[in-house]
């Protein structure tokens, strides 16, 4: 443990010393249009769905316990209300071994006074050991639409299709159209190869059904100094390309679906900056999500 602990201290020390002398690449390797939310709010405001047979897209949001998955709903709600929301209770606490979230329960998105055709389904965190956290067998079939809301999560056992609380034959509005993993930019280097394989897993059972999966990953600004001094610096930041490459790499989802980002944590007020990148985050999980709504009669 000493061993592994020291070695992950030289590489820390390694990159440190790399990004110190040059962390900002001479341009932005990702094309992105800031002071665009207002626009972007209007478009989502004005979304239709692909299926008029369905009211609401539902996304499913698993992760890591301590990575920010119900602050990431808690900031899409805020960008959209212009103010700092909290529905999906988060916990403060630094160093809990275990997740706060216990039931599956699902957010709505609204802007005003009016609910978006969105759902946000929040699901306890995942842990590296095989009896621990939210079982990838749960995950599965909440993104299928099997569990019902309001199910205490078990961290030891999966729900059993004999439970009061498992839909044996769901309709196509109770699935979920888009699996968001979210994962914490400062530990992407260390995430557990336990953790990443109850991912792949996960990945594998629903790439067969056609689910589409996009990796949020927070906490931006404490990964790199460069970006906590400029937030529009995200995308000229070398530590934050190579922590999006390696979570590609070891997750298996494509670049282009992985979306960094910061989520209000000690804010009072939004800051537009903040709002863009989890709006355009946001906007493409719906779209893919859509897509994926619009073909679900293929599978």
């Amino acid at each position: 443990m000493g061993q592994a602990l020291s070695k992950q201290g030289e590489i820390l020390q390694q990159q440190w010393e790399q990004l110190r002398t040059n962390p900002e690449l001479d341009k932005p390797w990702r094309e992105f249009s800031w002071g665009q939310n207002e626009a972007l709010k209007e478009k989502l405001k004005n979304f239709s769905l692909s299926n008029p047979d369905v009211k609401n897209i539902k996304i499913l949001i698993a992760g890591q316990i301590g990575a920010g998955k119900s602050s990431f709903i808690n900031s899409v709600d805020s960008a959209f209300q212009g103010r700092i929301t909290c529905r999906a209770l988060v916990n403060s606490s630094a160093g809990d071994s275990q997740s706060f979230t216990q039931r599956l329960k699902g957010f709505t998105i609204r802007s005003g006074g009016k609910k978006l055709p969105f759902i946000f389904k929040d699901i306890m965190g995942l842990e590296p050991e095989a009896l621990a956290g939210s079982q990838t067998e749960d995950i599965i079939n909440a993104v299928f639409g099997h569990i019902k809301d309001g199910y205490k999560l078990n961290r030891e056992q999966a729900l059993n299709y004999n439970d009061q609380h498992y839909t044996c034959d769901p309709e196509l509005s109770d699935q979920s159209f888009c699996l968001v993993y979210v994962i914490d930019a400062n530990t992407v280097q260390f995430t557990d190869d336990r953790l990443i394989g109850k991912l792949k897993i996960i990945r594998q059972r629903i790439s067969d059904k056609g689910i589409p999966q996009v990796i949020v990953m927070t906490k931006v600004d404490e990964a790199c100094p460069l970006v906590k001094n400029d937030l529009r610096k995200i995308y000229k930041s070398k530590k934050i390309k190579e922590n999006m490459d390696l979570c590609s790499s070891k997750v298996g989802v494509p670049m282009n679906h992985i979306f960094p980002v910061k989520n209000y944590h000690d804010e009072i007020d939004t800051n537009d900056d903040t709002d863009i990148l989890i709006l355009k985050a946001f906007e493409q999980i719906v779209q893919l999500a859509n897509d994926k709504l619009e073909d679900s009669e293929s599978y």
